[in-house]
């Protein structure tokens, strides 16, 4: 009967502890907890996430009637901190179009948090002690261990992911019924992770997965590690479920615009809606964005994993087919 919650009454009240352990978590750390907009003038010209617009029916004053709804808190959560807000955090509902299935749905809950003068290491250690404090609410462990993007594909899949031919990354991923037409190297890696490496991920096992290809880098500092350069971002894996993405954020307003221009260019390629630009984020990272790390994690992914369970309508009160 499609008026009645996707969730059990159970998913309801872990849903409601996992809250307040995230509130609390955060508040012995001294970071802040803060609401922003969820409808922006601009989007997210990311070409692999698709944002949904909506038509301002009201006055104003000039300004566009086309907004979008946010995919991530992450463009104002930097405005906020160039404009000196501090360390601090955002739980709430975002939206990805063309996003439904067994473990997405269009609207979601995310937590998102910077911490400002950190690098990777310290952040990976929070976001590590936050998913293990949410596992002990309903006594669970996990290991934690951390493996380089590079390292992952040479000792599991052996090849070199940063350097071997497209023809051979294409040959990994022969068992994957897919038509290939058209997808990039990155492409296929990514069709390596979610259906070969991810699958075999210990169920009790937190694996943070870091330093992935530059080409790879979103918002995201570029280093140079062992001759190539990488992306200063990680992912966080509690058995095959992706829970978390964390940045060494790109403070340079001009390298970010590039890499924006690019992202519009992709998607005009192929025919997608280019959302505007965010200009806003732009200027507040040409003011002077302090030095800073920055994770989302995904909240119903997180009880999905503490309920094992692959489907997300079993945690979230009505989903996508009953909303």
């Amino acid at each position: 009967m499609k008026w009645q919650p996707s969730a059990s009454m159970e998913a309801f009240r872990q849903r409601a502890q996992l809250n307040r352990l995230i509130r609390e978590f955060f508040h012995a750390r001294n970071v802040l907890e803060v609401e922003t907009p969820m409808m922006s003038r601009a989007g997210n010209t990311d070409p692999n996430i698709a944002s949904f617009s909506l038509e301002f029916s009201g006055r104003t004053d000039g300004a566009p009637r086309t907004r979008w709804l946010r995919t991530s808190p992450e463009f104002p959560l930097k405005r906020l901190l160039a404009a000196g807000i501090g360390d601090c955090y955002e739980l709430g509902r975002v939206f990805r179009d063309g996003e439904a299935g067994g473990r997405h749905n269009p609207e979601f809950t995310m937590l998102e948090w910077y911490r400002v003068g950190w690098t990777l290491e310290p952040l990976i250690d929070e976001t590590v002690a936050l998913v293990q404090a949410a596992l002990a609410m309903i006594g669970r462990q996990a290991t934690a261990s951390r493996i380089s993007f590079r390292d992952l594909y040479r000792q599991r899949l052996g090849f070199d992911p940063m350097t071997a031919e497209l023809d051979v990354v294409r040959h990994a991923a022969a068992g994957i019924a897919i038509d290939g037409e058209g997808l990039t190297r990155d492409d296929w890696l990514d069709l390596l992770m979610t259906h070969v490496l991810q699958p075999a991920f210990g169920r009790d096992e937190i694996l943070v997965v870091h330093d992935y290809p530059a080409t790879q880098s979103a918002l995201a500092r570029v280093v140079e590690r062992d001759g190539v350069p990488v992306a200063e971002r990680f992912e966080l894996y509690l058995g095959a479920l992706e829970l978390a993405n964390g940045y060494h954020e790109l403070t340079d307003a001009v390298e970010q615009r590039t890499r924006f221009e690019r992202d519009v260019v992709v998607r005009q390629a192929r025919g997608d809606v280019a959302p505007p630009i965010d200009d806003a984020l732009l200027d507040a990272l040409a003011h002077g964005m302090p030095a800073c790390a920055g994770v989302a994690l995904g909240v119903d992914r997180l009880l999905m994993a503490m309920g094992d369970t692959a489907r997300i309508a079993n945690v979230v009160a009505f989903d996508f087919a009953r909303g």
